[in-house]
């Protein structure tokens, strides 16, 4: 499969195939990322970052040269790709915008640019190949079938719930992506999580992590 570039935002959080992704966007080199990514209709790269900030933080203290370098941003190697859906200017120098998971990636490079903003050299993943929920997890499917209920009961108008159609119950991988969307558990943890390539094996481990977490019911006897 043929690489390709991208611009990469690095973010605390995990971004999976199919999910929703609201950002408040203020620096200048990601304020310049959205507005090329808008004007031309293309996505951008998340990925979960293992050591640094979202936000810039300069160091103490300052170069021989006077100037103070960035602290060190490394993130995974896994990521997702993010198109844009929603675009707000409330104000001058602040976008809020909302995003959708698209296809995973995996860079083989990345460079910072002197402005600040990463560019990767990536692979795409395979797409999740549709596997029916077998019988001994339908409880995850249900357990989440209730907390969507639930959600949707205690919205408020204009309210963007985390869980958007399509709603594709019975395929693991979609299945699986949902509730990793929502657990309540480390971006780290998530991030393992998005590198499993098979959507029963990673629908499996979010089973467990339910059952240890004491969320969305039990199996079936």
């Amino acid at each position: 499969m043929p690489s390709f570039q991208l611009p990469l935002f690095p973010l605390q959080t995990v971004l999976f195939p199919g999910g929703v992704l609201p950002l408040r966007i203020f620096e200048v080199r990601y304020l310049d990322l959205i507005q090329r990514c808008q004007k031309e209709g293309a996505p951008f790269g998340v990925v979960c970052l293992s050591r640094g900030s979202e936000v810039r933080q300069p160091p103490a203290q300052a170069d021989d040269a006077g100037d103070a370098p960035f602290g060190p941003e490394m993130f995974h190697l896994v990521g997702t790709m993010a198109h844009l859906t929603a675009l707000e200017r409330p104000q001058p120098g602040l976008m809020l915008i909302r995003c959708r998971g698209g296809r995973r990636f995996r860079l083989l490079r990345s460079e910072q640019m002197k402005h600040g903003l990463w560019i990767g050299e990536a692979e795409y993943l395979d797409d999740d190949a549709p596997v029916p929920v077998p019988p001994d997890l339908v409880h995850v499917r249900v357990g989440l079938q209730r907390l969507l209920q639930h959600m949707q009961a205690q919205a408020r108008p204009g309210d963007e719930l985390p869980i958007q159609p399509p709603l594709q119950w019975d395929d693991c991988g979609w299945l699986a992506n949902r509730w990793c969307d929502i657990l309540p558990v480390s971006p780290q943890l998530k991030q393992q999580f998005l590198a499993v390539d098979s959507p029963l094996v990673r629908l499996e481990l979010v089973a467990d992590l339910l059952a240890h977490l004491k969320i969305g019911g039990e199996p079936a006897a």
